[in-house]
């Protein structure tokens, strides 16, 4: 049956096609009781497209075959029509699953299979109200199985694929012509208004009814309404389209649609239909991660009650949220569950404590603590509870250590290069063994460090002597400090000072440095003052005052009480003219001459000379022509 099943959903037309219908009603593929195939020229040239669908309200749970995809096919789509917690899956006709094989659900993604990359998506954002879909663009190397993993009632499943013409059965056009008009035509289906369009072409088949005429009336054809399609939508509101047929005008009688002229064939016109409102539904989220790694935990999900308001002729619809009391209360799915993902792992204690780490004294010991898994596998430590880890470490008491002096060698150098001078040595209380921290008591006298040494007379010697360091010059910050050096002649142990020039040979030792007692922070810098504004009278001058940290980048934390001025008064003595006897006023009221600003002029210059001396003093800064 299977076979014949094959042969028949690759006829598309005439008593072949009745008959699949009849054997679909018959024998529905893989327990399905609404299935439903067709084929349609529709594809490229050279390839015709098989349709399906796939429908049932009620299938125990588990995978059930709902098709089978011949080897060849290309530009491969299957999609669920209605988004449910149902799965797609797929199979090669070996029995290997390429797609949520054996209970496992894959994540959406591209598998390369059969030939081919298949592409499979999952929506699962709750906004979304598309389901799965797997689509390929072929050609398949093998047959493939499709299957529907049954979880919810009321699946619905939709594929499509586009064979080569030749693995087609296709069966031959009708006569035209015959005496008999064909039956059965395809419909052409265009979008036009409800205007009939005629178009004047002889019936071939029409004897005139007055054989000695020269020129009969020739029939003429229109396009004329048939109905439409259904409506896109069985609740809310939807859209279908205005189909046309092809008569002859006198009879009505339907004729191929080739009598009518194609140039003025009716577009098909999309109209809204509405019908009753669409039902409220729970819309369920995907379930989150559960809260627990190992052991009991809980996961959510968010659940919303939307309603459809209107479908879309490109089968997409518009959502709304509406109240909870119209998806019913009592049947809200939950949004609390229980989860487990494995068994937690354990610590385990696999081996007795270690000798201590020291013969004597205070020491340490060890053991090895791993985490297992309930199933005997070591893992990391961070699968079990850290704060549950038994000791690995433990301090151990071996007893009292005896003590004992250690000294270095003396230094080989006398300190002084004539005269007398000392050695030194480091002498440190250690224990007799391994350990090499110093300890406060030994028995015994504390070994000297120091021992004196003679270089021999200093006679006739010159030689720096260097002072104490002074304190630095900043409390903070990079500062200086100095200190004193001489030039000392020493005659075995009577010394005096020279001239320093008498050193000169001598490497002499430097006498400032640089030092740091701590970091400032943040303080105060300013730069220095620009020139007096004014030359007398009282003048200002100006700096910029700016707040830094120790690496000099700008910081608003310093104090706002120790902020330095940056603005000061200056030259406030009072301006003494010049007394030029060769210059005076010669004009009784100059003092409107400066106001004016006309000092800038020889004439006015001249004759307020006085006056216009006193205003360039004071404004040094004025511009003279």
């Amino acid at each position: 049956m299977a076979g014949l099943w094959q042969q028949l959903s690759s006829l598309r037309q005439g008593p072949a096609l009745a008959l699949l219908h009849f054997l679909c009603l018959l024998y529905p593929p893989s327990g399905a009781r609404s299935w439903d195939l067709k084929t349609s020229p529709s594809s490229p040239e050279g390839f015709e497209v098989v349709r399906g669908n796939f429908s049932l309200t009620f299938l125990r749970v588990g995978y059930h075959k709902i098709a089978e995809i011949p080897a060849g096919a290309r530009n491969i789509k299957i999609h669920e029509t209605v988004k449910s917690r149902n799965y797609l899956a797929l199979q090669t006709q070996t029995g290997i699953y390429i797609i949520n094989g054996n209970w496992v659900i894959d994540r959406p993604g591209i598998f390369t299979a059969v030939g081919t990359q298949l592409t499979y998506r999952r929506p699962n954002e709750i906004r979304s109200r598309k389901g799965e879909s797997i689509t390929a663009p072929g050609p398949l190397t093998e047959d493939l199985h499709v299957y529907l993993i049954y979880q919810q009632p009321g699946p619905s499943v939709y594929y499509e694929y586009s064979m080569p013409s030749q693995n087609m059965h296709t069966t031959p056009e009708p006569d035209t012509s015959s005496h008999i008009l064909p039956m059965g035509e395809n419909v052409h289906q265009r979008d036009i208004s409800n205007n009939d369009i005629i178009r004047e072409k002889p019936h071939p088949n029409l004897v005139s009814s007055d054989p000695t005429s020269k020129a009969d009336p020739q029939p003429t054809y229109i396009w004329k309404k048939r109905g439409h399609t259904e409506c896109s939508a069985t609740c809310g509101t939807g859209r279908h389209q205005v189909l046309w047929e092809c008569v002859e005008n006198d009879s009505q009688v339907s004729v191929p649609a080739d009598f009518c002229d194609p140039g003025h064939e009716p577009l098909n016109l999309e109209e809204e239909c509405i019908s009753q409102p669409c039902p409220a539904y729970w819309d369920v989220g995907e379930w989150s991660e559960c809260s627990r790694r190992c052991g009991p935990g809980t996961q959510h999900r968010q659940v919303i009650c939307r309603q459809v308001t209107q479908v879309h002729a490109d089968g997409t619809e518009t959502l709304v949220i509406v109240e909870q009391d119209l998806c019913g209360s009592s049947d809200r799915p939950v949004t609390k569950s229980n989860c487990q993902l494995k068994i937690c792992s354990q610590w385990e204690i696999r081996s007795e404590w270690s000798p201590c780490s020291v013969p004597c004294g205070l020491g340490q010991r060890s053991r090895e603590v791993v985490c297992v898994s309930n199933q005997g596998d070591v893992e990391d430590d961070e699968e079990c509870n850290v704060n549950l880890k038994p000791d690995t470490l433990q301090n151990c008491d071996m007893g009292t250590c005896a003590r004992s002096w250690f000294t270095s060698l003396w230094s080989q150098r006398c300190s002084a290069e004539c005269g007398r001078g000392n050695r030194t040595r480091t002498a440190v209380c250690l224990m007799d063994h391994v350990t090499d921290l110093p300890l406060s008591i030994c028995e015994g006298e504390h070994p000297p460090e120091v021992k004196f040494c003679d270089s021999g007379p200093c006679q006739n010697r010159l030689e720096w002597y260097t002072g104490p360091w002074s304190q630095c010059s900043a409390e903070c910050g990079n500062g200086t400090q100095t200190r004193s050096v001489a030039c000392l002649f020493n005659n075995d142990g009577r010394m005096a000072v020279v001239d320093q020039l008498k050193c000169s040979g001598l490497p002499q030792p430097i006498t400032a440095q640089t030092c740091s007692l701590k970091p400032c922070g943040v303080q105060w810098y300013v730069t220095e003052w620009s020139a007096c504004s004014r030359s007398c009278n009282g003048g200002y001058r100006v700096r910029e005052v700016r707040c830094l940290t120790d690496n000099i980048a700008p910081s608003d934390r310093c104090d706002p009480s120790l902020t330095p001025e940056s603005r000061e008064e200056c030259n406030k003595q009072p301006c003494v003219a010049e007394i030029d006897p060769l210059c005076n006023d010669q004009y009784h009221n100059c003092l409107v001459v400066v106001q004016a600003r006309l000092c800038v002029y020889p004439y006015y210059r001249s004759i307020c000379c006085t006056s216009c001396s006193q205003r360039s003093k004071t404004y040094p800064n004025h511009i003279r022509r």
